[in-house]
């Protein structure tokens, strides 16, 4: 599937899939009722239905931006196996496009695309200095704090596609998203990636250090195998 046909599909795709999800009632609109996430090891979810109506509200807004929006280009490319949203991600000079790879194939990896062309749009938005209509709490945070809340939103909109359109799992994004609901983000981001937030990952260890190690029991609890960049000692470095 050519990148052009793919994207026009996934804006097709979610456009639809927001319009069915949403329920009249006495001339209320409403989401139907969410759906619970229960993953292989057990370990489960039960959303809010008022969150997700609030997920609802940004999240169709952002999709516009991503796809009517002519100042910026998001380039989706195919990725053979799994992989992380900022593992095969870049953004130009210009700052107007940004390249982002997904894993998945046909339908599967349209779905995947949306919640990584969530990521994509966020750190492009940051990058024009335009954040603050999307995340305006993070216009002067840091490079990590920016980093966690982009990360958050992307884990939120893949909580919407899994319970309310019912979306079919997916390996990493389930990761990303179990990893955040269960308040392990701040552990996930520090160990995956120990090298790219240096200073974060130091002062996080300072002030909790036996935090490391039980998000490593907890990872190989829920999901059976080390927690990405995991180097054998107990505090994930």
């Amino acid at each position: 599937m050519s990148n052009t046909l793919q994207r026009l599909l996934a804006a097709c795709l979610l456009a639809g899939a927001l319009t069915t999800a949403v329920a009249c009632a006495s001339g209320e609109i409403r989401l139907p009722t969410v759906r619970r996430i229960v993953i292989y090891s057990g370990a489960r979810l039960d959303p809010a239905q008022e969150r997700l109506e609030v997920v609802d509200d940004w999240l169709r807004e952002q999709w516009d931006s991503i796809t009517l929006d002519p100042s910026f280009l998001i380039n989706l490319v195919g990725h053979d196996g799994p992989v992380y949203p900022w593992e095969e991600f870049s953004i130009n000079e210009p700052a107007d496009t940004a390249v982002i790879a997904h894993h998945g194939a046909g339908l599967q990896g349209v779905v995947v695309s949306r919640a990584y062309s969530i990521y994509a749009h966020l750190h492009l938005m940051s990058r024009q200095n335009r954040l603050d209509r999307w995340l305006p709490e993070m216009v002067d945070g840091d490079a990590f704090e920016l980093e966690k809340a982009i990360l958050a939103r992307v884990s939120d909109s893949w909580l919407y596609q899994r319970s309310v359109l019912a979306s079919p799992p997916d390996a990493i994004l389930d990761e990303l998203l179990f990893v955040a609901e269960y308040g392990y983000l701040d552990a996930f981001v520090l160990t995956a990636r120990p090298d790219e937030f240096v200073e974060a990952r130091r002062a996080w260890l300072a002030e909790n250090p036996d935090r490391g190690g039980e998000y490593v029991a907890w990872y190989r609890e829920t999901f059976e195998r080390d927690p990405p960049g995991f180097r054998g000692a107990p505090s994930g470095g």
